[in-house]
């Protein structure tokens, strides 16, 4: 039997429009990016769970006739944890909104100067192995073929 075309288009719709929300900058976009995520992988699970069948409980449904209880159990546990993500959102959200009147999240000052820094480090890093190994040398002083220190 082959999946529900529409619920797997209906998954994949969430999937996607959660995605691009969460690459929003305000946390209430991506409390809303996080929820359709959410919702749209427990369709999916639900889809991949097989064929819909009884309740599986024994002596009411028959073994062949039973749906299978594990995407239903891991639904059951992704909402309870997405529940547990939302409420924390919303509470980074309010709080941001009390302190600076939006919830926007900002560029970190500090987390820029230290990437500036890196590429800095990093440029000059290549710069010195490049001026050492037109001089026979590598950065540490020692021959770049056979590993002994240059003289």
């Amino acid at each position: 039997m082959s999946p529900n075309l529409t619920l797997v288009l209906v998954s994949g719709v969430l999937v996607a429009t959660g995605v691009a929300l969460l690459l929003e900058r305000t946390l209430t976009r991506v409390l809303v990016g996080i929820v359709l995520l959410s919702n749209g992988i427990n369709v999916l699970f639900l889809v991949a769970g097989g064929r819909p069948g009884g309740a599986p409980i024994l002596g009411v449904t028959r073994a062949e006739d039973m749906s299978d209880p594990l995407p239903q159990a891991m639904v059951l546990t992704a909402i309870v944890i997405t529940l547990g993500m939302v409420a924390f959102i919303l509470a980074l959200a309010y709080r941001s909104w009390q302190l600076d009147g939006h919830d926007e999240v900002q560029d970190d000052v500090e987390d820029r100067r230290i990437v500036r820094r890196a590429e800095r480090d990093e440029t000059s890093a290549s710069y010195d192995d490049d001026t050492a190994e037109t001089a026979g040398t590598t950065a540490t002083g020692a021959h770049p073929h056979d590993g002994r220190e240059a003289p």
